[in-house]
């Protein structure tokens, strides 16, 4: 049964492939615009084992790793900072909820005047998109520690620091890994647009608008695969480092 269970997961994957081979095989799509799943997934292998597409991811790992690493460095002790006094926050909730609304790529234009054409101007929006994400998300994570166990420390004589670094960042793991899976996430999509469109030699983004301009589908549609792949790898990477960190610290 639980053997079962586990596989239900391919069941999905099982009928999206079928459902595509029955296309391609059936040329109900131009086999131009949607070539075969073998072609797609022998051009995804043969890229990332020799070609320039593991170049390219390789590059966007990079990008999406160090964007999110300096976003983390600092909206996680800003989200501490705010979250841990509901007066400070709200007096800058507002700027908080503006920015994190306006839309990353809209800032480019601003950071290619900054930083010019290069990795900063794409590691810099997207460190700015996740950073207000995870700062939002560890602020309101602090905020919402359980009153009881703020209560019990306090009572015991705990002081100030030791029911911020004990209770308070205990209780708010989870909703800051929310963050930082969210941030991530939002890395990633910000560093490929960014490649697709500021002047990339490299990346995912590039490949898959090179691949595009020269109408090489089954390079387009690896390259889409290889950005997914990604995304999901680290959602998961983080996803396992939260449960074992939470449980290490008894959370």
């Amino acid at each position: 049964m639980r053997r079962a269970n586990a596989l239900l997961p391919l069941v999905g994957i099982a009928i999206l492939l079928a459902i595509w081979s029955l296309v391609s095989f059936l040329k109900l799509v131009d086999p131009v615009l949607l070539p075969s799943p073998l072609a797609t997934f022998r051009t995804l292998w043969e890229g990332m084992q020799s070609g320039k597409l593991g170049v390219d991811f390789a590059r966007t790992v990079v990008r999406t790793i160090t964007s999110t690493a300096i976003a983390a460095v600092i909206a996680i002790p800003l989200g501490i900072l705010l979250g841990s006094s509901e007066k400070v926050y709200r007096s800058v909730e507002f700027l908080i909820d503006f920015f994190r609304s306006t839309p990353a790529s809209a800032m480019f234009p601003l950071f290619l005047v900054l930083f010019g054409v290069g990795d900063r101007t794409k590691i810099s929006v997207a460190a700015f998109g996740a950073a207000l994400v995870i700062l939002f998300n560890v602020a309101y994570g602090v905020m919402n520690a359980r009153k009881t166990r703020l209560l019990a420390a306090k009572v015991m004589g705990a002081s100030r620091a030791r029911v911020l670094f004990d209770v308070m960042l205990k209780e708010s793991l989870p909703q800051t890994f929310v963050g930082l899976r969210n941030g991530v996430s939002l890395a990633l999509v910000i560093i490929v647009v960014a490649e697709m469109f500021i002047g990339s030699t490299d990346g995912l983004g590039q490949r898959v608008f090179e691949a595009q301009q020269l109408f090489d589908m089954p390079a387009m549609y690896a390259a889409i695969f290889a950005a997914s792949a990604l995304g999901y790898s680290l959602n998961l990477m983080f996803l396992v480092i939260e449960r074992r960190f939470v449980h290490w610290t008894g959370g």
